[in-house]
């Protein structure tokens, strides 16, 4: 930030910007980004390290620092295995190696228009983004995120890390006694519903609107928005949802029927801990990451819990019980199986249940460089507008299909509507008189 980055816990800029905010557990001090006009503050601490005894714990508050924390590096993203090299999405999403993962991983990173920090007045919408990674692995600062691009439209956006695998959905008896509701696991449910809380409550001194808080994700982050759209804890703290590859009414990324008793999750987490030597809450909590890495706990996602996750996203759905909030909802041409005809039956349902809208779109650009076409995942390129960083020989083509992408999802953002406010024609809201699909290719 030119003169004020100089001197540490600076308050202001020659320019006369802000660059210091104060939120919960003390004061941060951001920095610029390669565009002179937005700011995005790393690595925010938005729940205590869920480390020792709050290992599988619900987030708990977080520890306030002291002094200025220069917010100026990623924290650290959960515990996974990562991707592999030689696979194809090592070669696409990774080109280099992760930073160190931890359990200490509940960090939040923000990038808003530098001229806003500080202005609570200026109240503009807000995106929060769930990476994806088959609730194993990724992190919110995957080389695809970034918010420059949203921030120079006038989007304040988040993106997080939450804890993955057995240490974010993992279910037993004596964890589910700890919680006194019924069920356990969806840790890492948990840690997102605490972020959207912390943004809730902490965004407007960075200039943005609690009352505008979209959330979306991809893959497994889109079936973390279902997940979260079908809770009644998140009721009051989402505006709209955007789900990219997660499905629509039906089995892919469901969180599960709540006709399941919580103690078939219980007993199956039991018996694999019981199995490995870890037969009480307290060794697997002393428990070596080394040692949970060596235990098959296979594939976990969300499941119901009797408090955050009280049924899955299909009986919310067609019990009208969804968040009443405008959607955007879609897939790609060579996703994880066809997925229209479930996104299809989702709007359809919506535009017969509510007066609020559903926007299906369908990306099929076939991404120079290889025969994969739209592959799972492909759209993530174009919607935070990072071609930039990728492999591949993207043409003029590719960049104004980015632009166009980034105007649709930062206006949904903005105004629930993709075309912008009051704007029709164009992207159409899904009725079952008029099917309309927007084509991204």
């Amino acid at each position: 930030m030119g003169a004020c980055l100089a001197l540490l816990g600076a308050v202001s800029c020659s320019s006369g910007l802000t660059d210091t905010v104060s939120v919960e557990g003390g004061q941060l001090q951001g920095v610029l980004t390669d565009d002179p006009e937005v700011m995005v503050f790393k690595g925010i601490p938005y729940a205590a390290p869920p480390v020792g005894d709050l290992r599988w714990a619900n987030p708990q508050p977080v520890i306030p620092w002291q002094g200025v924390k220069v917010a100026d590096t990623f924290g650290n993203p959960s515990v996974q295995r990562g991707r592999q090299p030689g696979s194809f999405y090592y070669k696409e999403f990774q080109p280099e190696p992760l930073p160190p993962t931890s359990e200490d991983c509940l960090f939040l990173n923000v990038w808003a228009p530098a001229k806003t920090v500080g202005h609570a007045e200026a109240k503009l919408p807000v995106a929060l983004w769930i990476h994806g990674g088959a609730y194993m692995g990724g992190c919110g600062n995957d080389v695809a995120f970034d918010g420059e691009a949203w921030a120079e439209r006038g989007v304040i956006l988040v993106t997080i890390n939450y804890r993955l695998g057995m240490l974010g959905f993992f279910s037993h008896p004596e964890l589910s006694a700890e919680n006194g509701y019924g069920g356990s696991g969806n840790q890492g449910i948990y840690d997102q519903l605490a972020a959207i809380r912390w943004v809730h409550d902490n965004i407007a001194a960075f200039g943005g609107d609690p009352a505008q808080i979209t959330i979306m994700g991809q893959s497994a982050g889109a079936g973390s928005v279902k997940t979260l759209v079908a809770s009644p804890l998140a009721k009051g703290l989402v505006s709209k949802a955007i789900i990219q590859s997660g499905g629509g009414l039906g089995n892919f990324l469901d969180s599960g029927s709540s006709q399941v008793p919580y103690s078939v999750y219980d007993e199956r987490g039991k018996k694999i801990m019981d199995d490995a030597g870890f037969d009480t809450l307290e060794k697997m909590r002393k428990a070596s990451l080394e040692e949970l890495a060596a235990v098959p706990v296979g594939m976990g996602g969300p499941h119901p819990d009797g408090n955050l996750v009280t049924m899955s996203f299909d009986e919310a759905a067609r019990a009208g019980k969804l968040l009443d909030i405008p959607y955007m909802i879609g897939s790609n041409g060579n996703d994880m199986g066809d997925m229209r005809e479930s996104i299809n039956a989702f709007c359809a349902l919506r535009a017969g249940q509510s007066e609020q809208p559903a926007y299906e779109y369908y990306f099929d650009r076939k991404l120079p460089g290889d025969d994969e076409g739209a592959f799972h995942s492909a759209e993530l390129w174009y919607m935070f507008h990072t071609l930039g960083r990728s492999w591949r020989p993207f043409t003029q083509h590719d960049y104004d299909l980015s632009e166009k992408m980034m105007d649709f999802w930062t206006n949904f953002v903005k105004y629930g509507n993709p075309n912008g406010k009051d704007v029709d024609g164009g992207w159409k809201a899904y009725t079952t008189a008029d099917p309309y699909v927007e084509q991204l290719q």
